[in-house]
């Protein structure tokens, strides 16, 4: 799960395990598997970012 802002700043948590793309048209588009499609006030750059951290997290929360 991520936390993204909507354009009207308002955060939520996004499956991000439903994403098929992120676009930039400019505004950034997150479409979901099943078709749902969310406009973010992040960049695109910013939503890879935040999904490469949260895979991190999933693969390594148990090695020290």
């Amino acid at each position: 799960m991520i936390e993204v802002t909507r354009l009207n700043n308002k955060i939520f948590i996004l499956n991000c395990e439903l994403i098929e793309s992120v676009e930039s048209t400019p505004d950034t588009v997150i479409t979901l598997t099943n078709g749902k499609k969310y406009v973010v006030a992040e960049k695109v750059e910013d939503i890879v970012e935040k999904v490469i951290e949260y895979k991190r997290k999933l693969l390594f929360h148990d090695i020290k």
